[in-house]
């Protein structure tokens, strides 16, 4: 099958005679441009389903090192952008701009691609998206993976030292909260018993009965003055806990923990094993985020 379609020059009174030929053969469009510089033709093959206007563009200019602009526009003149495909460009008439010159791409009517023929190029570049996956994303894949398991082995070697000290600070951490619990459950039965010994035994109650509401009201105050200093509440879980990162923290500097770069060695550890486990999913292709 051979197709011919013929341009003809406007917008422009310099442009040389020679106007802008396309011709299909074997199925691959044939373009023949007039080079401003040489002032001769160039022919073009190109692709109509992998090939973009860019890769065109790219094209002309590679070959006339004299041509400083290259534009496109639809026959209304709306320019055509660079990520359109050959396919498209070629279902309606349209202009080449080359420098100063500008060239009229007529199709004829009877030559455009017919409903049947782009469906037989989506076929075409549905078939060519299965080879390049079937050639080259297994290949990428196992690159990525081995790449994720090398950033993997490095952390890891990274976070051997940083993890020793961890555990050694959080035994003593763990230490230091419960000497706290077990000191603050002594002083209430101290207390406790201290009171019982001034009610039962050295005193009535008549005389510990505001005694006792004073030291209540002063647990109250005490509970206040936790929340007012640490903008939390006085819950025992909470206060166990901040009891625990205070004692940590303390003895990280004494010890010399940098605990940021430990978090961020964790946080990036457990983000490459989240890609890994995505990159690995037997149902789905989910590639690892750049």
């Amino acid at each position: 099958m051979r197709r011919r379609w013929c341009s003809t020059t406007s917008k422009s009174s310099s442009a040389p005679e020679q106007g802008v030929t396309v011709q299909v053969c074997n199925g691959l469009p044939q373009l023949t441009v007039p080079l401003p510089s040489r002032r001769d033709l160039c022919r073009f093959t190109l692709r109509p389903v992998t090939h973009t206007v860019q890769d065109f563009i790219n094209q002309l200019t590679h070959e006339d090192h004299g041509i400083d602009r290259v534009l496109l526009r639809t026959a209304d003149g709306i320019r055509i952008s660079s990520s359109d495909s050959i396919e498209s460009l070629l279902m309606n008439d349209f202009d080449l701009e080359i420098n100063d010159m500008t060239y009229r791409v007529v199709v004829p009517p009877g030559q455009k691609l017919t409903l049947e023929e782009l469906s037989d190029m989506g076929d075409v570049r549905h078939l060519v998206n299965k080879l390049y996956m079937a050639l080259n994303v297994d290949q990428h894949q196992v690159m990525k993976e081995r790449e994720i398991l090398a950033q993997i082995e490095e952390i890891k070697t990274q976070l051997a030292p940083l993890e020793k000290k961890r555990e050694n600070l959080v035994s003593a951490a763990e230490r230091r909260t419960t000497i706290l619990a077990w000191a603050g459950l002594g002083y209430m039965a101290l207390q406790f018993g201290f009171l019982a010994r001034l009610t039962w035994w050295e005193y009535s109650w008549d005389i510990m009965e505001p005694v006792t509401y004073f030291v209540t009201y002063g647990t109250a105050i005490g509970a206040y003055a936790y929340y007012v200093l640490t903008k939390q509440d006085f819950v025992l879980p909470e206060v166990r806990n901040r009891q625990f990162l205070i004692g940590f923290h303390k003895r990280a500097k004494k010890t010399g923990l940098d605990v940021e770069k430990y978090n961020q060695l964790k946080n990036k550890y457990a983000q490459l094993e989240d890609d890994l486990n995505r990159l690995r999913d037997p149902i789905t292709l989910n590639l690892p985020k750049k």
